[in-house]
């Protein structure tokens, strides 16, 4: 399911239009992704917990070469379903 589609549904389900859904959509991932960017969590009960995971540096393996390389230290998002979620799906 892509962009547009999750627009779709939601128009769908509310009954307004796929511009105000589109909007809404946006921000509220403008809204988790400022938040990450700010190493803040986003916790929403049932659903789920949006956090930023800091993966330390280390030496892999250049696939092409069989080389050793340094792959640096960086921040990665991270999801953690919530209970909820979790039943729903199993």
């Amino acid at each position: 399911m892509n962009k547009a589609m999750v627009v779709e549904l939601m128009s769908k389900t509310t009954k307004e239009s796929k511009a105000t859904c589109k909007r809404c959509l946006e921000s509220f991932m403008d809204v988790i992704s400022d938040a990450l960017k700010k190493s803040k969590p986003v916790v929403l009960t049932g659903f789920g917990t949006f956090s930023v995971l800091k993966r330390k540096a280390r030496t892999g393996v250049n696939p092409a070469t069989g080389g050793k390389m340094q792959i640096p230290a960086k921040r990665v998002p991270k999801f953690k379903p919530g209970k909820a979620l979790k039943e729903l799906v199993s």
